[in-house]
Formats: structure tokens, sequence, C-alpha cells
């Protein structure tokens, strides 16, 4: 594709984006450790501890990637489903595995998952949903998918209400973090991508409203470093008595 962004609304946008995660799977994991200073790893600790997981929970991860957060649950003795559209990211979460954690990756549509109702107690995405090309239709999949009472956590790059914190944290993402996609990846304009996908997602203020529009109650939301990252937090209602 001759087109250098990644970011494309509509139907190109689902190829765009496989294309660019496909590419960047050797070194997805070292440029996150770079970009952030190590800092993913402590914000995807924070949404482990706010999903609560009980003994016995099913959980599933979409946009799963590596499988970062899949194994925060495993590692805990949960049994996790990672669901991701990236083969090559795929194939580094495989390889990762260790034959002690009770973990299925799987290749799939976050936005057209193969798994029954309420097939789950806790769905978590990480720096996934903002990737997705129908933001409402993901929502609703993940509460057909969730059991009552579970939990759904999204993490991603946040917009700070502050105005100067937000124009210094597009400043580094204009400038900054595409270096290091042409350092590590040999590739600029994927990370370029990050800040043009940023301007198109409603961010955590705006996930809130939608999480309110399909249903989802008990919302909250967790921000890092003056909203730079955040959490999204909600739950779907146990069934009403029949």
């Amino acid at each position: 594709m001759s087109d250098p962004s990644y970011f494309q609304p509509g139907a190109e946008r689902g190829a765009r984006v496989n294309e660019l995660f496909d590419r960047i799977a050797p070194r997805y994991d070292l440029i996150n450790d770079i970009q952030s200073a190590g800092l993913h790893r402590v914000w995807k600790k924070w949404l482990w501890m706010l999903a609560q997981p009980k003994p016995g929970e099913k959980i599933l991860d979409l946009c799963t990637g590596t499988g970062d957060i899949a194994f925060l649950f495993a590692d805990h003795g949960h049994d996790v489903t990672g669901l991701d559209f990236s083969a090559e990211m795929l194939r580094v979460a495989n390889q990762r595995k260790t034959s002690t954690q009770r973990i299925e990756f799987l290749r799939g549509d976050a936005m057209n998952t193969p798994f029954p109702d309420q097939s789950f107690d806790v769905i978590t995405i990480g720096y996934g949903l903002r990737n997705l090309a129908d933001y409402g239709k993901a929502l609703l999949e993940m509460k057909r998918l969730l059991r009552p009472g579970g939990r759904l956590l999204i993490l991603d790059f946040g917009k700070p209400d502050n105005f100067f914190l937000r124009a210094a944290y597009y400043v580094y993402l204009h400038l900054a973090v595409p270096i290091f996609g042409q350092i590590f990846c040999g590739n600029r304009a994927a990370y370029a991508y990050i800040l043009e996908s940023l301007k198109h997602y409603p961010a955590q203020r705006g996930v809130d409203d939608l999480l309110d529009a399909v249903g989802l109650e008990n919302r909250r939301v967790v921000n890092f470093f003056g909203g730079t990252m955040s959490i999204n937090y909600a739950e779907k209602n146990t069934d009403p008595p029949t």
C-alpha cells in the first residue's frame, strides 16, 4: 500500500491496523518499555488489580497482542483466553507462554468473537479499543460476552483535561515516539499512528459515555499522569428477577 499513514477510517482500517501490528510484533514489547520508561507494566498491573479476579473466574483479554495482560491473570492461576487479529503478535505471545500457564491464544475479531453469550467473568482490552473500526459495536460485543456481575476494563492512551499537559503530551507523541519506531522498527509511520489514532479516539470521557450508552453500570475512570493514560471500568448488571 502506498499510503504511509496506518490510520485509515472505514473499511480499510482493519487491514491497515493488522499490517501495522504484524510488522512491529518482533520489537513491540521493547518499544513499549522504551516509550513508557517501563510504566506500561505498572498500568497493566493496575488493570489486573482493579479487575479483582476471583478463583474459578474465566478471563478474556481482547486485542491481546503479545499477551502481557493475559499472562498477569494466568500467573495468578486463572484460565485465560487471549484473542487478537494479528498472527505475528500471537506468534510472539505463544513463544512467551509456559507449560504451566492456562492460556489459549486465538486469532479473531474483537467486534465479532466466536464465543457464546455470557462466557466470561472479566474482559480486558489494553491499547486495543482505539484500534477498532466501531467502538460501540465492540462494546456491545463485550457486554454480550460478560456474565451478570462481570467486569470490563479498558486501558488506553487518554486525553488530559489540562491544556498545557495535553499539548506537551501530543508533542511527545508527535516527535519522540515515531523516532523510536524508526530506530527499532525502521518504520516511523508505525508509531506516528499512535497520535493519529488518539486524535480520533473518544478517550476516557467519551468511552465512559459509550459504556453508559450500551448499558454497563458502576462505571469509573482511573487516570494516570494527569490523564495521559487511563483505565475505564464498568460492570454488567446482574439479571433482574423474573
